[in-house]
């Protein structure tokens, strides 16, 4: 599958899902992907969620998209990483 996948720079916190919200763009059409924060102290130690999420962007994009690939994305067009 040959996907043109990019995630544009627009994170942002929310605050009802305790998550980091960002978007991807796959051909064209946005979907959103969201990390809560409990899953990024988990991962990366302890700290600010914005700040984890920033310094492991690449990471976690990564992750992403190889979960697109995998068509993870729920019936709401969003993909959680836990």
């Amino acid at each position: 599958m040959n996907q043109a996948i990019h995630f544009p720079d627009r994170e942002s916190w929310d605050d009802a899902r305790q998550a980091i919200v960002f978007p991807v763009v796959i051909q064209g059409m946005g979907l959103t992907c969201a990390i809560k924060s409990e899953a990024l102290n988990d991962r990366f130690g302890p700290g600010e969620a914005m700040a984890l999420f920033c310094a492991h962007r690449w990471d976690i994009e990564e992750e992403a998209e190889q979960l697109i690939r995998k068509d993870m994305i729920d019936d709401q067009g969003w993909l959680w990483l836990s």
